[in-house]
C-alpha cells in the first residue's frame, strides 16, 4: 500500500478504483452462481482472487475491493461453516488483496444486509424497516471489526439501498474510528431527485455523514452511469470527497439471475464526474480490467492538462 492514507490522496488529487471482482472471477472461468457469490472463493480457490485483485491493478487501479461483500456469518452457516470460519474468511479476504495488489490500497468490502441474501434485496432495502438501525449495527459489526482487525486501509461501505443501513453503518464507523466510505445504490426519479432504493432522498442520507470523522467520501456504486452525475451533486451534501462506481449500464435481473441491457460507461464520461467532484472513481458490476485501464489512462491525461 502507499505510505499515506487515502485521505491524504482525496485531498490533491483522483484516485483509482478497481472494477467488478466478480465479473473478473468469471472471465477467469470460476461460477458464481451459488448464493455466496464471490465469497465461495475465499474458500474455495483462493489464488483466484489474488488473480482477481492482480489483473486491476495492472490496469492501474489504486484500490484493491475485498472478496468479503458476501461474506455473512448467516449466509456461511447455510454453507456448512461457522462464526470462526467466517471470521477468517473474512481476514484472508484483506490478505489476498493485499497480495494481488501490493502497492494498493485495501477497501474492506462491507455489503448491504440484503446482499447476504441473495434475492436482489439490496436493490429495494425492503427489510430496512422490520430490522431497523440497531438490528443493522448489530448485523454489521462483526465483519467490519474483523476487516478494520485484518488490517484494511478503509471499509467500503457499499450498495447501501435505504436511510436506515446508512444510518447503521455510520454510527459502527464512529464507534470504530477506521476510516471508511458509504456508498449508496440509488435512482434518479421522473423529476430529477436521487434518491435510494428505498426511496428517500440521497442527499439527506448523504448529509449524515458530515459530522462522521471516519467518513473519507460518500457516493454512489451499483447504478446506472447515467445518473452519476446527478448523484455527484447529491452528495456534495455531506462535504466530504465523492466516490463513485457505476456498473457497466446493464440491469441485473434477479429471478432469472442474469444482466440484462447494454454497457454504457465509458472513460471520457467519468471526466464530467470528475469536473463535478467525484475523487474516487472506478467500476462496479461489468466492469473488467480493460474498462479501469480506460478510465486509468483518461483520468491521467486529465491530470496533466489540470
Amino acid at each position: 500500500m502507499p505510505d499515506f492514507p487515502l485521505a491524504t490522496a482525496l485531498a490533491v488529487g483522483t484516485v483509482v478504483l478497481d472494477g467488478g471482482l466478480a465479473t473478473q472471477l468469471e472471465a477467469q472461468g470460476h461460477d458464481l452462481s451459488s448464493a455466496l457469490w464471490s465469497a465461495r472463493l475465499l474458500h474455495d480457490d483462493p489464488e483466484a482472487v489474488v488473480a482477481a485483485h492482480a489483473a486491476f491493478a495492472a490496469a492501474g487501479a489504486q484500490v484493491a475491493t475485498t472478496a468479503s461483500y458476501q461474506v455473512s456469518v448467516e449466509g456461511l452457516a447455510a454453507a456448512g461453516l461457522d462464526a470462526a470460519e467466517a471470521r477468517r474468511l473474512v481476514v484472508r479476504s484483506v490478505h489476498l488483496a493485499e497480495r494481488g495488489a501490493p502497492e494498493a490500497w485495501v477497501a474492506g468490502s462491507v455489503g448491504p444486509y440484503g446482499a447476504a441474501l441473495a434475492d436482489g434485496s439490496e436493490y429495494t432495502g425492503d427489510y430496512a424497516d422490520e430490522i431497523g438501525v440497531e438490528g443493522l449495527r448489530q448485523w454489521h459489526r462483526p465483519r467490519m471489526e474483523w476487516l478494520a482487525d485484518a488490517g484494511a486501509d478503509v471499509l467500503a461501505c457499499e450498495t447501501v439501498p435505504a436511510a436506515a443501513e446508512a444510518e447503521a453503518l455510520l454510527a459502527e464507523a464512529d464507534m470504530l474510528g477506521v476510516p471508511v466510505w458509504l456508498s449508496l445504490t440509488t435512482v434518479v426519479d421522473g423529476d430529477g431527485v436521487v434518491r435510494t432504493r428505498r426511496g428517500e432522498p440521497a442527499r439527506e442520507v448523504f448529509a449524515m455523514a458530515r459530522d462522521v470523522d471516519a467518513v473519507v467520501a460518500v457516493g454512489v456504486n451499483c447504478t446506472d452511469p447515467d445518473g452519476v452525475l446527478a448523484a455527484v451533486g447529491a452528495a456534495t451534501a455531506s462535504g466530504r470527497p465523492v466516490v463513485v462506481y457505476p456498473n457497466s449500464g446493464e440491469r441485473w435481473d434477479a429471478a432469472a439471475r442474469r444482466w440484462a441491457g447494454t454497457a454504457g460507461i465509458s472513460p471520457a464520461g467519468a471526466l464530467g464526474w470528475v469536473d463535478a467532484g467525484a475523487r474516487l472513481v472506478g467500476g462496479c458490476c461489468r466492469v473488467g480490467p480493460a474498462d479501469i485501464a480506460g478510465l486509468a489512462a483518461t483520468l491521467a491525461v486529465d491530470d496533466q492538462l489540470s
